[in-house]
């Protein structure tokens, strides 16, 4: 028995029939709920007829755990008695409850064993010749990311609202229930945002040091690199357990039209019905650039901020002048028991929010300070000595509250929207557990002074 399989570029040919094709799958979306009872997603595949068109194809199925969830660049699916419609006078594809499919690895060998399957798919043993046939001429045939003006890094995102995004994916996780959240990296600094809270808010709902309810376990945060911004994509309800099947981490893809948000003064990507993922090859022309510009980045400034220029002089750090700089996300992952770092931040936020509140009922001075970089948020204490060398003694109130406006961006005429400038400053760290060295650990400002 042999199947009839069409080439894509005669599918045209084949308006309001069913038919099988066999593609390789370029692009996808992550599937969600539709407005009914069902869920879709949708595809795009080339074959070697004509790879400069791409087939779109419209998947609708009962449950979100049956879809087709695409594995790897060059993966191979053939669809079986799917229905050709002609749409913007383009031919579509349109798979439902009487079409099957079956998803291949897309490397040259012979393992024809497909890795997912719908239910009625049946493997045919002349599906072979047309597998070995496609695999062998992807294997010669470069794939791209393609060329759009919505290209952009996670530096230049300020002021869009949809983006395309050559990233790598570094982690999916459920962050709560029915929701998820991709972790993505490309190697560039996400620009700081204005703080568009009051400093007194800091005492009912303190600013959050990161978008995900809890921070990741150390396992993980160790696997992220330690310059550039790891930007979090959050997805809805709508996309249910799409994220357990999300098979591209560890790989590098191009996010098409993902919505960019600020939530608490970080960025987030937001998953759209619009939003789609193309997988592509770590030999992909976007890919190198984007590695060459992050090596070149950390060899011309090393751990020093892209945007921080200039940084304020109103910190000085007192000794330690000629120390390199570490990034927060250095601080949080350190396998030292104690240590300390000079650090390029900015202060965002600080408890009590009062200066007539930062010394306790003894008169010593116990400030929590919260401070960014491009990798994380931590908290920092403030206390004795430190804080007498930080504040220079004990200065009055309106003095104390005149450095702090200054450090934490205040303006004179406004409390918010506030723009902290970019400070080098001295963070020790000390962890009391040896058992828990990185969960146990508290951080604390030292060997600095604020002149402002």
């Amino acid at each position: 028995m042999r199947r009839y399989i069409v080439k894509v570029k005669d599918v045209g040919n084949y308006y309001h029939r069913r038919i099988n094709i066999l593609g390789i799958v370029v692009e996808f979306s992550v599937p969600c709920k539709s407005n009914g009872s069902d869920y879709f997603t949708i595809l795009k595949i080339i074959d070697q007829s004509q790879n400069d068109h791409e087939l779109c194809v419209n998947v609708f199925m009962a449950s979100i755990n049956a879809m087709p969830y695409i594995r790897a660049h060059k993966d191979i699916i053939l669809l079986c008695d799917v229905w050709i419609e002609n749409y913007e006078q383009k031919p579509s594809a349109i798979f439902n409850k009487t079409s099957s499919f079956a998803l291949f690895d897309g490397r040259v060998g012979d393992d024809f064993k497909p890795y997912q399957v719908s239910t009625t798919f049946q493997f045919l043993d002349s599906d072979k010749v047309f597998i070995r046939r496609l695999r062998n001429w992807s294997l010669i045939t470069p794939f791209d990311a393609g060329i759009s003006q919505h290209v952009v890094s996670l530096e230049d995102i300020e002021g869009k609202l949809y983006v395309d995004l050559v990233c790598k994916v570094l982690y999916a996780c459920e962050v709560s229930s029915g929701k998820w959240m991709l972790f993505v990296w490309d190697g560039t600094d996400a620009p700081p945002i204005s703080i568009n809270t009051k400093l007194t808010d800091e005492e009912q709902i303190a600013l959050p040091l990161q978008i995900e309810p809890v921070r990741l376990h150390e396992d993980v945060l160790r696997n992220f690199p330690h310059v550039g911004t790891v930007l979090r994509i959050v997805a809805g309800e709508v996309y249910e357990e799409s994220g357990i099947h999300f098979q591209f981490v560890g790989n590098w893809v191009r996010m098409r039209n993902l919505q960019c948000k600020t939530e608490s003064g970080l960025w987030k990507g937001v998953l759209t019905q619009a939003t789609k993922c193309r997988p592509l090859s770590e030999k992909d022309n976007s890919v190198i650039d984007r590695l060459r510009v992050c090596n070149e980045r950390i060899l011309e400034r090393g751990r020093i901020p892209s945007a921080a220029n200039p940084i304020s002089e109103i910190l000085i750090v007192i000794g330690n002048e000629h120390a390199r700089f570490a990034t927060l996300l250095d601080l949080l992952l350190s396998p030292l028991v104690h240590g300390g770092f000079k650090c390029i931040v900015r202060f965002v936020a600080v408890y009590p929010s009062h200066t007539k509140d930062f010394k306790s009922p003894a008169g010593n001075y116990r400030v929590r300070m919260t401070l960014e970089d491009p990798t994380t948020r931590i908290h920092a204490l403030l206390c004795l000595d430190n804080a007498e060398v930080f504040f220079g003694g004990y200065p009055d109130v309106d003095t104390l509250t005149n450095k702090m406006n200054k450090l934490l961006g205040v303006q004179e005429s406004e409390s918010f929207p506030r723009n902290p400038p970019w400070v080098q400053c001295c963070i020790g760290f000390h962890s009391s557990d040896e058992n828990d060295v990185i969960g146990s650990r508290e951080f604390h400002i030292c060997n600095t002074w604020l002149v402002a």
